[in-house]
């Protein structure tokens, strides 16, 4: 698997000191709030995982899945539901959290949806922000790091369903993903 990386960009201990000091900030803010947690499908799955494990408040996790990719491997700007939440988000502060924000068009919608929904608050925990890559306007209110525009992959996010399990992040070879 390691013959794609282009770089290491994160490492295993980078991804675990930056997840402990999201949950004790997002703790800190939810304290006495209706917590729910919501992942989108499926790169978020390992970091929501290891950072709902630091958030030290009683929480409701649900999970969502969302496309504005179609069979592109850039975004079109159109979002679809794949999959719904399980448990009504209203009256709920609703924490939506995501592998990497890349145009911003998915979680634009979504905040949309959520707040029309009638959650309480609707906030992002974004592990990754390829901030050069944004083309709609998303307030991130928790943030792991600001990577590159590279194609990234590692801790969940993948490449063709691969590159998933690795324990660090990185950015792929071009020549993998523009055959």
């Amino acid at each position: 698997m390691s013959q794609g990386i282009k770089k290491i960009l994160l490492t295993e201990e980078d991804i675990k000191k930056r997840v402990k000091e999201l949950g004790v900030e997002i703790t800190h803010d939810y304290m006495d709030k209706d917590l729910m947690v919501v992942g989108i499908l499926k790169g978020s799955f390992i970091f929501m995982a290891d950072l709902v494990r630091e958030i030290n408040l009683p929480l409701l996790v649900d999970f969502m899945s969302l496309s504005s990719y179609g069979m592109n491997s850039r975004s079109t700007g159109e979002v679809r539901i794949l999959k719904d939440l399980d448990f009504s988000v209203e009256g709920r502060d609703v924490l939506v959290v995501e592998d990497i924000i890349d145009s911003g068009f998915t979680l634009n919608y979504l905040m949309d949806t959520l707040a029309r929904r009638g959650a309480s608050s609707v906030k992002i925990a974004a592990f990754l922000d390829k901030f050069e890559a944004r083309k709609a306007d998303v307030k991130v209110s928790y943030r792991g790091y600001e990577v590159p525009n590279d194609f990234i992959v590692g801790y969940g996010l993948d490449y063709a369903e691969g590159y998933r399990n690795l324990p660090y992040i990185a950015s792929l070879k071009e020549e993998i993903y523009q055959k």
